[in-house]
């Protein structure tokens, strides 16, 4: 782990007000390890037995076909499946070695700090300046270190000499792309730890994926960053380590299970998988 990130998570926990659980050091290259891993949604098993690391200050790809459980694993990992009623999560998720829904850890918290940008880009209808400072003001961060807080979200993003002049504007004028990249500076305002991105590029054109494809690898030094995405070429040009899912078919009840197929280094994945079945996905013979 690095300095700046070790800073990160004892200020974040002086902030908060937390003797925070998660408060501690990574033991290894990983900052979250996920063990036998299953999701339900009241007596349905979404997706069963994953298990897999994410590796600190990498990205992290999720592929496989629809319904694979993909997303449903993503939101596991900032414990967004709390607000589902029906949702509960079997086996281990921890982040820096510390069970995320272990007793004492508060899921506001966990959110905090692994941030999360959605498949659609969903600024809040306010200004620019506002989407960025609404996380920090709900973490009680100081109102004086706000406008820094605000040049440096957007530096990171790659958006501050898009709206740098306009950050009392609207941020729902700005374009698709750009609003995705304020939502990344959003997310990163509150100085997390990983990012969680669910199919950040499926509603943008081309030259905006292209830009936030750029911003990821750029993030990555900073942060440790988990992606869902359909598009294979976008996870075999960005990601270092990928994980298969796919699904399988209950026999009586024809309910489909999503599963983890493989995980391994992103260019093993897609040039010599160890499962047919994942080979037969990266090479388009199914899904």
């Amino acid at each position: 782990m690095t300095e700046q990130s070790s800073s990160r998570i004892d200020q974040s926990a002086a902030v908060a007000g937390y003797a925070s659980a998660l408060d501690v050091e990574p033991k290894g290259p990983t900052v979250m390890n996920l063990d036998q891993v299953s999701v339900y949604y009241g007596d349905f098993r979404a997706v069963r037995d994953v298990t897999m690391p994410v590796y600190e200050h990498e990205i992290t790809a999720m592929i496989g076909p629809s319904g694979c459980g993909k997303s449903t694993v993503l939101r596991s990992l900032n414990r967004m499946n709390d607000l589902i009623p029906t949702a509960r999560v079997e086996g281990s998720i921890s982040y820096m070695g510390v069970d995320l829904y272990g007793p004492n850890v508060d899921p506001v918290e966990v959110r905090r700090r692994i941030g999360m940008v959605f498949q659609k880009p969903n600024p809040f209808p306010k200004s620019i300046r506002e989407n960025i400072t609404y996380g920090p003001k709900i973490a009680g961060i100081a109102k004086s270190e706000w406008p820094a807080l605000v040049e440096s979200s957007l530096r990171s993003a790659a958006i501050w000499d898009e709206v740098k002049d306009r950050l009392d504007d609207s941020a729902l004028g700005l374009s698709g792309g750009q609003q995705q990249r304020l939502c990344i500076a959003r997310a990163i305002a509150t100085k997390p730890d990983v990012l969680l991105m669910d199919e950040p590029c499926s509603a943008l054109d081309p030259i905006a994926t292209g830009r936030i494809e750029d911003l990821m690898q750029q993030l990555k030094d900073e942060y440790s960053i988990v992606i869902v995405t359909h598009n294979m070429q976008q996870a075999a040009r960005v990601s270092d380590h990928c994980a298969f899912f796919t699904t399988e078919v209950d026999a009586d009840s024809e309910r489909r299970t999503g599963q983890l197929v493989e995980f391994s280094e992103t260019t093993r994945i897609f040039s010599n998988p160890s499962d047919e079945r994942t080979e037969n996905y990266v090479t388009g013979r199914f899904g």
